[in-house]
C-alpha cells in the first residue's frame, strides 16, 4: 500500500505533500531534520493521507495537490482534519 500525505507545521502555517509506504517513519524523518524542504520548520503533524495501491497512483495525487496547493486542495475536498 502507498500513500499520498498532508503535513502541516503550526509553527509556519505550511502545508508539505508527499508520498511514501509508511507515513509515520516518513513523519519521524520530516520532524527529525532529515528532508531539506521541511528542516527546521515543524513540528509537522499529518493532517491527511489518502491510500493507493500503486505507487504511481499515490504520486499522480502528490503532484495534483502540489500544483493546486495543499490548502486549497483541502478546501475544495471540504476536508476537516
Amino acid at each position: 500500500m502507498f500513500y499520498t500525505y498532508i503535513l502541516y507545521s503550526e509553527s509556519t502555517g505550511r502545508y508539505y505533500t508527499g508520498s511514501t509506504e509508511d507515513v509515520e517513519v516518513r513523519l519521524q524523518r520530516h520532524n527529525a531534520g532529515h528532508t531539506k524542504s521541511t528542516k527546521g520548520k515543524g513540528p509537522w503533524r499529518i493532517i491527511a493521507t489518502f491510500p493507493f495501491e500503486t505507487r504511481a497512483e499515490a504520486v499522480q495525487l502528490e503532484m495534483k495537490i502540489k500544483k493546486r496547493g495543499a490548502n486549497r486542495f483541502l478546501k475544495d475536498i471540504d476536508f476537516e482534519g
